[in-house]
Order: structure tokens, then sequence, then C-alpha cells
């Protein structure tokens, strides 16, 4: 489990060699693997604990709110989920502030010598900026290592298909249901994080119990019917059938955007419990039905085909 350690006065309570890397990192894609692939080996070479520091909102919500993206690729619960399985050790978290964007790029860097006595590597993206107007770069970064004895690692871009890999490219992919591009940046499925809560209980009336899911501002696939793969809290892995869209069959003009699971084979109690759910198969488009029954009897079709599915992935 990644120790979450929040703002950068908290790193004082790591006493260990520490090679951090820094950056957003929203959907931790391939480009920003590479970023912190490079910490997470200096600390195996090394010695140390390897480690992420992040931001919370992401800052364009702040320096740009116009510009910000409506949905996010990880969340910061999904994101220290995420950086777990890459084998980090912590991940602080920054709040990101009006305040802190008026920080200067010196001012940032001091307070992270102030309250870091062990840090040992900085690897950022050779592009990434920091600091009020955006002043601090990967040449003041290097000054401060020939200063301190810190080595510097800067990242160069990835670029794939002849474009740089990005998270605005990689949410317009899922956007427009292009998973496999999506999944080829990201370097893994594409997953999606949040909790169960309760419903209306309508797919238990139709004999297929499903479990609602508020997921946490991240981005959504097309609406539709989808064969996905579920991870609960308890680290237990689970097949299922997925309905994203506005349920237009049951709901009225009000209805909004919501993405139900029916697991197969699984009948356990578990409101509150968060979930990881993975988009594996688009099956079909969210259509109206003329009643529910038909919609019952389509259900039971999508189940089926479902199920077929997992099982040709011998999962």
């Amino acid at each position: 489990m990644v120790k979450q350690i929040e703002n950068i006065s908290g790193l004082a309570s790591v006493k260990d060699t520490l090679h951090l890397a820094l950056g957003v990192f929203d959907g931790l894609h391939i480009g920003h693997q590479q970023v912190i692939g490079t910490a997470v080996q200096a600390a195996r070479d090394e010695g140390g604990l390897s480690g992420v520091l992040t931001f919370e909102p992401h800052p364009i919500r702040i320096l740009a709110p116009e510009l910000a993206p409506s949905r996010i690729l990880a969340s910061l619960n999904h994101k220290r989920e995420l950086l777990g399985k890459l084998n980090v050790d912590l991940m602080v978290v920054v709040n990101f502030n009006k305040e802190f964007a008026d920080c200067e790029a010196e001012d940032f860097l001091g307070s992270l010598l102030e309250a870091c006595d062990h840090l040992s590597t900085i690897c950022i993206g050779e592009d990434w900026r920091f600091g009020k107007n955006r002043r601090g770069d990967i040449n003041m970064l290097r000054d401060l290592g020939r200063e301190k004895g810190i080595t510097i690692n800067g990242s160069s871009a990835v670029m794939l298909d002849g474009e740089r890999v990005s998270s605005t490219r990689i949410r317009r992919e899922i956007r427009d249901g292009n998973m496999a591009a999506a999944e080829a940046m990201l370097g893994r499925e594409y997953t999606v994080f949040g909790e169960v809560i309760k419903g209306r209980q309508l797919g238990r009336q139709l004999g297929f119990p499903t479990a609602n899911l508020k997921v946490f501002n991240e981005q959504l696939p097309a609406n539709g019917v989808w064969c996905v793969a579920v991870v609960l809290s308890s680290g237990e892995r689970f097949n299922g059938v997925g309905n994203l869209g506005m349920r237009p069959t049951v709901e009225g003009a009000e209805a909004k955007r919501m993405l139900e699971i029916h697991l197969l084979d699984f009948d356990q109690d578990i409101y509150g419990v968060t979930m990881e759910v993975e988009f594996l198969n688009y099956m079909r488009t969210e259509k109206k039905f003329n009643s529910v029954d038909e919609l019952s009897i389509q259900i039971e079709l999508d189940v089926q085909s479902g199920r077929d599915f997992h099982n040709s992935l011998g999962k």
C-alpha cells in the first residue's frame, strides 16, 4: 500500500533516502510511467524509498478553470492504487490553491529541501515547469542538483504514432470509445474508480441485481453495455456486465448518466465498498425498449453474451 503524505512539510517524517518524481501525473500514462520508473529504479539501485509528489486539485482548475477538462483520468484515490502497481512507496499530495500557485519556484524547492533531509534524486519530464509564472524548469533543477548533490533526471516526451502521448489525447480516445488507442498510451487497460451506492434496485427487481457506482470524476467511455472486470477494495476480482448511460427505458426526462454493474456469480452486500472497473469489451449501444419485459429479455441476453466473452478469455 502506498503511504500518503499530506503536503510537503509531511516529508519531515521520512527518514530514509528519498528518490522523488514530481508532476501532476493525471492518468499515469506511459510518459508518466517513464518518469516515475526512473525514481523507482534509483531506489532499487541506491537504496531508500521511491516517491511521487503530485497536486490536488489539478493545477489547471486553479490557473485556468475555463480550460480545465470536466473529467480526469485518475482521481486521487485511484492514483494511489495505480502507483502501488508501479512499486512506488509513498505519494506526497500538495494542496494546489491560489496561494501555492503564487509560490516562486525557488521557494517551492526550498520548502522541499527543508522538509526532506535525505533527498537523493528528483525525476521530472524534461519540459515540466513549476512555480509562479512557470519559471522553474529542468535547468533550475540541475543547478540545484549540482549545489546540493542531488541527481536530476529529465525524461523526454513519449511519442506514439507520431504524436505525443498526453492525458488530453487519452481522454479524447476514451470519450470516443477508442479504448485500444487509449490503452496503448496508458500501457494498461483503462479503469475507473468509484464507490458502490444505493440505487432504485430496479436490476434486482428484474432478476439481475446491479452495483451502482459513484465514479470519482473520472473520464467515462461511450454509453452502452460493456463486459467489465471489477477489483474490490479487498483485492478480489470478479467478472461482470456493465451498463453505462441514461437508462432510457426506466428513467424519466431528468435521468442522470450512471454506471451500474451486474457481477457474475456474485451475491454479497457491497454498499460503500470502493471498486476499480476495467472496460474489456463494448457489447452494444444503449437503447430504449418498449417495455420493462423487453428490457429484461435483453439484459438476460447481455449477461449470457458477457459470460461467453469472459469464458473465451479463460479468466
